[in-house]
């Protein structure tokens, strides 16, 4: 017989899924018939919140969705930090959990792993949840996430399968050798009319492009560069254009120089960009704003009308919208490279000299390491980064300090990433305090074989958090912590560990470290940071 849960196998690969993230239990044990044998990896993490922000960071190193196997009730419970960070950040990812049999479910009498409504746990942090109450309501139900990944603004899926569901046959059922896809809307050709007029007429155009553009990079580096328009990139759109382009604006637009540059255009392009207060208005200050005419391109119509209505709105692939938009405009000479250079000069006078220290570290890793993956946590060199890192590629660089901006993401996201392109560099930007969130993930990434780079900020707690109450004249309570001794954990788990003592000591360390088949972790503190600027040099 082939269950339903063995069935599930059989429409995942037909999708072209390669990698499950999961740890496996007494509910879910059924998918699990159908995993051995097939076509997928499975890679077991140390905890439903691991699994989640692997199969985020697998997604965004991939493009494709990243998919988790998780049992119920704690399993959901556990995921959904994950998963509330991967909404946040549009990032497609599919949880297909079990749920308490018919006649269980919901019912309140204590079975094992018993939940009210998985359903409405997960309802603020997915696209859907849907129940499969019949093994034939299995492949639509597959076929609506996936459509969701291909044509829509990812999100997350939830799909539980009653555990009676997952044992029952399905031995009737057939599996599409190609299951129907979904294309992304070019859109309007009215509306992308009127933008190309508007932006024809422009005297100073601005570009905002945001982590749903990093698809479209070749298409709007030439839009870019038959208007002359300066492209200011979010955190998670660096990399659109490429380091040392003229146009390019890698500083964000919380900074005031970067916000100069936006209310002095007369026309604004927001391509891709959802306009978020971490990108936008870190500092909450309220001071963004655009004035001149908005243009607004996005695969989301709610989107569109959020944060800035736009005078034009069009919804639709950012690739091809940007495409279309350069085949309607005319080719102009303005003085973008000029504005560009103004936003730069005024932006170094801006940053504090600890963030330069922190980017001189960026910069190191971006170019001892070519092609290197950089996944952050929540934590200080990532903060400098999203102010100013110059990204070699688009999705080169990612973390979770903006939306959602949860901690322990660092570590799991960065061997999602590395299972993902086995053959890049990896990077995990992580604090002494995040990485306690997702320490035991130190296991998966030996077990997975994942040899990624641990840059470990090692200041004895929540550093930006104590800076920040002490800013507020808020006593520093809570945030010196007990911290052990990394090293010696590290090699417990069979990593590679050493401390930095020196910044000359960087690229020899990192090199070697793309050399190890085991993972390295890089332990740094306070006075490694202060002798970037100087050794740097």
């Amino acid at each position: 017989m082939i269950s339903t849960g063995m069935y599930l196998t059989k429409l995942l690969t037909s999708y072209g899924v390669d990698t499950v993230f999961g740890i496996p239990g007494v509910h879910t044990v059924e998918l699990y018939r159908g995993l051995a044998g097939s076509e997928i990896r499975h890679v077991t993490p140390r905890h439903e919140q691991g699994a989640g922000f692997m199969a985020d960071g697998y997604a965004r190193a991939t493009g494709k969705p990243g998919v988790c196997f998780i049992i119920t009730g704690p399993g959901m419970t556990n995921i959904v930090t994950a998963m509330g960070q991967a909404y946040g950040d549009s990032i497609p990812m599919l949880v297909i959990s079990t749920v308490n049999a018919h006649g269980r479910m919901g019912s309140g009498e204590g079975w094992l792993h018993e939940l009210p409504n998985q359903q409405a746990l997960v309802s603020g942090v997915s696209a859907f949840s849907c129940t499969v109450n019949r093994p034939e309501d299995l492949a639509p139900a597959l076929a609506r996430a996936f459509a969701i990944f291909d044509s829509a603004r990812p999100r997350p899926v939830h799909i539980e399968l009653p555990i009676n569901v997952m044992l029952a046959p399905a031995d009737h059922l057939t599996v599409a050798d190609k299951p129907l896809r979904l294309s992304r809307p070019a859109g309007d050709a009215n509306a992308l009319s009127a933008a190309a007029a508007a932006l024809d007429a422009a005297k100073a155009p601005v570009i905002l492009a945001g982590g749903g553009a990093i698809g479209a990079a070749a298409q709007i580096r030439a839009l870019a560069e038959r208007l002359d328009a300066p492209v200011v990139m979010t955190t998670n759109g660096r990399g659109i254009l490429p380091p040392g382009h003229t146009l390019a604006v890698n500083f964000s637009a919380s900074m005031p120089a970067t916000r100069a540059l936006i209310e002095a255009a007369d026309v604004v392009l927001g391509i891709g960009t959802e306009l978020g207060a971490t990108d936008y208005d870190m500092y909450e200050d309220g001071f963004f704003s655009i004035p001149g005419t908005f243009i607004r391109v996005d695969i989301d119509p709610a989107q569109l009308m959020r944060t800035r209505a736009p005078e034009i709105g069009i919804v639709g692939d950012s690739a091809a919208c940007a495409d279309g938009l350069a085949a309607l405009v005319s080719e102009r000479v303005h003085d973008g490279a000029l504005r560009v250079a103004e936003v730069e000069t005024r932006v170094h006078h801006d940053i504090p000299t600890a963030m330069i220290n922190d980017l001189i570290i960026l910069e190191a890793i971006r170019d001892t390491l070519p092609g290197v993956l950089i996944a952050g946590d929540s934590t200080q060199l990532v903060y400098a980064g999203n102010t100013a890192y110059v990204a070699a590629s688009p999705g080169s660089y990612f973390n979770s300090a903006t939306g959602y901006g949860t901690l322990g993401y660092g570590l799991p996201a960065g061997i999602g990433a590395k299972i993902g392109q086995p053959d890049r560099p990896v990077v995990v930007l992580a604090g002494d305090g995040g990485l306690q969130f997702s320490l035991a993930e130190l296991a998966s990434a030996m077990e997975a074989k994942a040899p990624v780079i641990l840059m470990l900020h090692d200041n004895g707690g929540y550093g930006e958090i104590k800076s920040y109450m002490v800013a507020k004249n808020i006593p520093p309570l809570g945030v010196d912590l007990h911290t052990p001794d990394f090293i010696a954990i590290g090699r417990a788990y069979g990593w590679h560990a050493q401390r930095l003592e020196s910044f000359k000591g960087l690229k020899p360390a990192l090199e070697a470290a793309a050399k190890r088949d085991v993972p390295t972790m890089l332990v740094f503190g306070d006075d490694f940071r202060a002798e970037a600027a100087a050794e740097g040099a």
